[in-house]
């Protein structure tokens, strides 16, 4: 079977990945930039506010926010402890109540859903209903990313602001599990958990009481 070459800043099918979080990546980050083959200027360095929509009772649904642009991405399965996530819903502000009944709140598996009155609904408007439900909270997250490509892997460095605390974070991602598997080889991750943004936000807020990597 032919493997598909992937692209750094562009869409693939849905890669596997290795993520960690933490305080001191910089051993790791070093290696990876040193490994990396060279990557077009436009994933040299991003920045991005982002805001992720946290729910008490959903740990398999990713929910965030960009530029007035909402993305559900949904767990589908690990394999050799990486995991690997499809799309599952793309938005825009205004949306549609139908969106927000039959897709949106669905994927935060939380009770006492609020009643949804006219056909469509601002930002402003669905954030209020956000910080009114008890088990859901909007977390501001602030990336400052540097990209790479080790192995035929996509990887990238980041500084990190939840709510403005600040973590880092490194990541190798792929279609092929053995490939992500030789770059933390390489760059020098093997032993750190594989720690997904989800998990890494509920732990910095206090909504799991758990430290990160390191």
């Amino acid at each position: 079977m032919s493997r598909e070459k992937l692209k750094i800043g562009e869409i693939s099918k849905p890669r596997f990945e290795f993520r960690t979080f933490g305080q001191d990546f910089e051993e790791q980050h070093y290696r990876m930039s040193r490994l990396s083959v060279p990557v077009p200027e436009k994933v040299w360095e991003r920045h991005s506010e982002e805001i992720y929509i946290l729910s008490r009772t959903n740990d398999i649904n990713n929910t965030k926010i960009r530029d007035g642009k909402m993305d559900i991405k949904t767990y589908v399965q690990t394999v050799d402890k990486l995991e690997q996530w499809n799309p599952l819903m793309k938005g825009e502000f205004p949306i549609a109540a139908k969106v927000l009944k039959e897709d949106v709140f669905p994927a935060f598996q939380v009770e006492n859903l609020p009643k949804l009155t006219r056909e469509t609904y601002s930002f402003g408007e669905f954030m209020e209903m956000v910080r009114q439900h008890p088990d859901l909270q909007a977390v501001r997250v602030d990336k400052e990313r540097y990209g790479y490509m080790v192995n035929d892997t996509i990887c990238e460095f980041g500084y990190v602001l939840i709510n403005g605390a600040q973590v880092a974070t490194i990541n190798s991602e792929s279609t092929e599990v053995e490939d992500i598997k030789k770059t933390m080889e390489d760059v020098g991750l093997e032993g750190f958990e594989n720690i997904n943004y989800l998990q890494a936000i509920k732990r910095v807020i206090g909504m799991i009481n758990k430290p990160l990597a390191n």
